[in-house]
């Protein structure tokens, strides 16, 4: 059994599991602790290895070589360089650098929506699926991951895609039906012009749908009238856990 430990660093909780990659699913329980007032770097980190500590001595963890942290940030090589509901601090930060000095072992860091989506690649709703596979998460932005036979070509902004002179997750995110009061269907409509343009600039294979009102695929799902397979997200919470520990294990090799 290969194990990793992936951690989901968001702007409310914190949440980390150990994970079996062969099977992949959780072989411990999942903690969750919240995310200290202000996001700030130091402290993230010291949530981080605490949550690790009880993982590894707590949950069996002792062992476990590897782990993927997940975060709402554009990651390059290593670097935060973007933050979204977090401390400013994280702009530019080397947090692969950082978490790595903090916890004594290797780290890699990525972006949550690329964990989850590569997660839903590798376990979920696009396995065994051949060719290019974009996970959009549909919530207070639209977040996006782009997974091509089964590489992750990170740091997809589909979010920001500028559509009728705005950026598209301002007008087509899960927030902009809350806030707007739009039935299902009304927001089908803007989402069917949303993934008409994202199919047409990048002709994916098949589009997976996460992000918390996945859940209630049934009623919108079929109203999106794309060519492409369109399928709903199936890791719910765990999606960028288990994406972060798969994408640290295969880092390291």
């Amino acid at each position: 059994m290969t194990r990793a430990i992936g951690i989901d660093i968001g702007g409310t909780g914190i949440k980390g599991a150990i994970v079996d990659l062969d099977a992949g699913e959780l072989v411990s329980e999942r903690i969750k602790h919240a995310t200290p007032e202000g996001g700030e770097p130091a402290d993230i980190i010291e949530t981080v290895r605490q949550l690790v500590d009880e993982l590894v001595t707590e949950h069996g963890g002792a062992d476990v070589a590897h782990i993927g942290v997940c975060f709402p940030a554009i990651v390059r090589n290593g670097r935060t360089m973007s933050a979204a509901n977090v401390s400013d601090e994280w702009i530019g930060l080397d947090a692969d650098a950082r978490f790595t000095e903090a916890l004594g072992r290797d780290i890699h860091f990525v972006n949550d929506a690329d964990a989850a989506g590569f997660a839903e690649a590798i376990y979920g709703a696009a396995r065994d699926r051949r060719g290019l596979v974009i996970m959009t998460t549909l919530g207070t932005g639209i977040g996006s991951a782009f997974i091509y036979e089964g590489v992750l070509i990170p740091n997809t902004e589909l979010g920001h895609l500028e559509l009728g002179g705005d950026d598209a997750e301002h007008w087509a995110a899960n927030s902009a039906r809350e806030r707007e009061g739009l039935s299902f269907e009304q927001w089908a409509e803007r989402l069917t012009r949303y993934y008409r343009h994202v199919e047409f600039l990048f002709s994916p294979d098949l589009l997976v749908i996460g992000g918390g009102v996945s859940k209630q695929h049934d009623e919108f799902l079929h109203l999106i009238d794309v060519a492409t397979p369109i399928v709903p997200a199936e890791l719910r919470n765990n999606a960028g856990i288990m994406g972060a520990a798969a994408l640290a294990q295969r880092h390291a090799h």
